[in-house]
């Protein structure tokens, strides 16, 4: 798979975060100020990276993270638009992702929960993230909880 890079086509804002996250190997970005997008605190985010499903190419993106049973929690919500991230449909279509969380780089696979394990993970999310809540009451559609299971080498 690709290694990391930085996202020129988002936001200056979402370049600048990768970009620090890269350049300090994860000793700086991996705890997010997340009042700049609604939040209250510092979180933590990893940086995912997918393999485009129409392009092939590798797409890198920081994303909010919680952890569970040796794995790591993303939530596919875009703000509470009508459809899914990007990067959701990719992983989609190629489960198999790069992540570096904080000084950590490793290989997963992701997969979309269901169920009584979504509503959990959700529950953990919404603390780490309230904002997730309100884009929940924006969209008809589920927001997808994701599981990223690391991939043992």
């Amino acid at each position: 798979m690709s290694e990391f890079s930085v996202p020129t086509h988002l936001p200056d804002w979402i370049q600048d975060h990768v970009r620090q996250y890269l350049d300090s190997g994860g000793t700086e970005g991996h705890m997010w100020d997340s009042s700049v997008r609604g939040g209250k605190d510092l979180i933590p985010t990893l940086l995912l990276v997918t393999i485009g499903r129409r392009s092939g190419d590798a797409r890198t993106l920081p994303l909010i993270y919680g952890e569970t049973d040796g794995g790591y929690v993303i939530v596919g919500s875009r703000g509470g638009t009508p459809s899914h991230p990007a990067w959701y449909l990719n992983l989609v279509a190629h489960p198999e992702v790069l992540l570096q969380v904080a000084t950590k780089r490793l290989r997963a696979t992701a997969r979309t929960t269901s169920g009584a394990e979504r509503q959990e993970l959700w529950s953990r999310m919404v603390e780490i993230f309230p904002p997730y809540e309100e884009y929940q009451g924006r969209t008809e559609r589920e927001i997808p909880v994701v599981v990223l299971e690391p991939i043992e080498d």
